[in-house]
């Protein structure tokens, strides 16, 4: 799902940047006195499985790539903020390390995956109110699918953001017909896996009592 550097016109990911860099500002202020001795290898632990799953991607039609994301367990047991910020630090390094995603996208990247991921399973758990099972699941599962629509859309539109003189696009190649199925279908089942593994680890949060 990571888009990778030159899909992007720098009309999509100069505003993505400003726009994730005051998010990562707002965030780190936010987190001030926040952590314990507790709390940060428990979301280092998760931190690392969310790194390892976006680095097993499975190539889909399109020119983009699926995987699970592991964003929902973070923000279901530490909350949206710490979720985002640690989402947006296995971006980055797995660009930097692996060529997973690009640079220039890493601010569509974190606000797609790592913001609106985070904040969908949120959402969906609090909706869900005392039924935890679902709310998990659910929640899960949009915080895959609602990225892929997003990363869809943006792909989608960069056809119509620049275009040689000839007409061929100068940059991802491939309109809105082409990227919503593409992207999409796979993580609509994909969210299913995510939703799985997701309510292993709250179960598993909740023995330890690592959520009240």
């Amino acid at each position: 799902m990571h888009i990778p550097d030159g899909f992007l016109s720098p009309q999509t990911y100069l505003p993505a940047w400003g726009l994730a860099a005051v998010a990562w500002w707002l965030a780190v202020r936010g987190l001030r006195h926040r952590f314990d001795e507790e709390t940060i290898p428990r979301l280092a632990v998760l931190t690392a499985l969310a790194y390892g799953l976006g680095l097993v991607m499975l190539p889909l039609p399109g020119g983009t790539s699926g995987h699970a994301l592991g964003v929902a367990p973070m923000a279901l047991i530490f909350g949206i903020v710490p979720a985002f910020l640690a989402y947006s630090l296995v971006l980055l390094l797995q660009a930097l390390l692996f060529g997973a995603g690009g640079i220039t996208a890493l601010g569509v990247n974190a606000l797609t995956m790592g913001l609106a991921g985070a904040t969908a399973a949120v959402v969906a758990k609090r909706l869900a109110g005392r039924r935890d099972a679902a709310g998990v699941c659910i929640g899960a599962w949009l915080s895959v699918v609602v990225p892929a629509v997003l990363l869809a859309l943006v792909l989608g539109i960069q056809p119509l953001l620049g275009r040689r003189t000839d007409g061929t696009p100068l940059f991802f190649p491939f309109g809105l017909a082409v990227t919503l199925p593409a992207v999409l279908i796979p993580h609509l089942l994909i969210g299913i896996a995510e939703a799985a593994l997701a309510l292993a680890i709250w179960r598993h949060a909740k023995r330890r009592k690592w959520i009240e």
